[in-house]
């Protein structure tokens, strides 16, 4: 394309061709991997693991993928619960906690003489109760979240020791609490698309309602969230609500699918919860605390530690592997967050 400037008997022509940014490119490219370098890891690690000697024949089989994808819903739902109080800069370490309270009280519940329907609505109301509880902590007395959480989870872990006496509770659990936790649709274990409807739901709450932009405004910067009349108080208490909610979910998951609990259960989870919640600031919408990115991390945690117990790895490193990916995750999601704060 050309045009003509006309000045006495000069005709000028120029050339006002859309020049290519020949650097638009490789920041294109930048930005993808940045964005799904841990789901490129994930497929890092599957070959890695289809092609060693020792796990070639076992970790691509379909029974094992089922067992990796059935295992992982209950930690993915608790990092779900540790992500919300994230998103507005606020931590929940007794999500593991509450986790294991519900799955007691709801199996102890099952083995007796209680329905179906009044056991699981019950599991849910205690975990909602517990986060209750650390709302009014952190937002009406004030209490740092990381000292309230902390100590709410070890109140929680004294009930549970309390109710079973240390013992482990494998009872009569109803044949439509198992099914559910063994059973598959389509070929996927059910437990799975449970994660799915739950994910959806968190992801539809935070991207897609005033909800969950509020809550990304207030993490952003808490200040300006205030000065513009948003209730931040109230904000950061339904974080810890819900996140006690979807924590009992994750309980009665567990109970589902190992027919009963174990008193010891529920802390356990609560580091790999928060490591999958942190790295999701460095998956899909780096320097973003996020839904998909969260469920990446948790399968990424998942796989490596498969692969890893395949080939004979001692029970240990998947205690380095987690908590060093807790410390990573923390590092990323801070120096990503500054530099888009930049």
């Amino acid at each position: 394309m050309t045009t003509q400037l006309d000045a006495g008997d000069t005709t000028t022509r120029l050339d006002t061709a859309p020049t290519i940014d020949r650097g638009s490119i490789p920041r294109r490219v930048l930005k993808f991997v940045e964005a799904y370098a841990l789901l490129l890891m994930i497929v890092a690690v599957c070959i890695f693991f289809a092609v060693l000697p020792a796990t070639s024949d076992t970790f691509l089989t379909a029974a094992n993928m089922r067992i990796l994808l059935a295992n992982q819903v209950v930690p993915a739902i608790i990092a779900l619960g540790a992500l919300l109080p994230l998103v507005c800069r606020e931590f929940d370490l007794s999500v593991g906690a509450i986790m294991g309270v519900t799955a007691v009280f709801v199996a102890s519940m099952l083995s007796g003489t209680v329905s179906v329907p009044v056991a699981l609505l019950g599991g849910l109301a205690i975990g909602s109760l517990v986060g209750v509880f650390n709302a009014l902590l952190v937002t009406k007395a004030k209490v740092n979240g990381v000292v309230a959480t902390l100590g709410t989870s070890t109140l929680v872990t004294g009930v549970v020791a309390q109710k079973t006496g240390g013992q482990a509770i494998v009872g009569d659990i109803p044949a439509v609490v198992t099914n559910f936790g063994s059973g598959t649709v389509l070929g996927i274990p059910t437990v799975a698309w449970a994660l799915v409807i739950v994910a959806a739901a968190v992801y539809f709450a935070l991207e897609h309602t005033p909800y969950g932009r509020q809550l990304q405004a207030l993490g952003s910067n808490a200040t300006a969230a205030a000065l513009v009349g948003l209730r931040t108080r109230m904000l950061i208490g339904s974080t810890y609500v819900l996140a006690g909610l979807l924590a009992a979910i994750a309980g009665i998951i567990y109970v589902s699918r190992a027919g009963g609990t174990d008193p010891s259960v529920g802390p356990a989870f609560t580091m790999t919860g928060l490591a999958a919640a942190f790295l999701s600031a460095a998956a899909v919408r780096p320097g973003t605390f996020n839904v998909w990115g969260t469920i990446i991390a948790v399968f990424f945690l998942a796989v490596l530690n498969n692969g890893l117990s395949l080939a004979g790895a001692p029970p240990h490193v998947a205690d380095y592997v987690n908590g060093g990916a807790l410390i990573i995750g923390v590092a990323l999601a801070t120096f990503l967050w500054r530099r888009r704060s930049e």
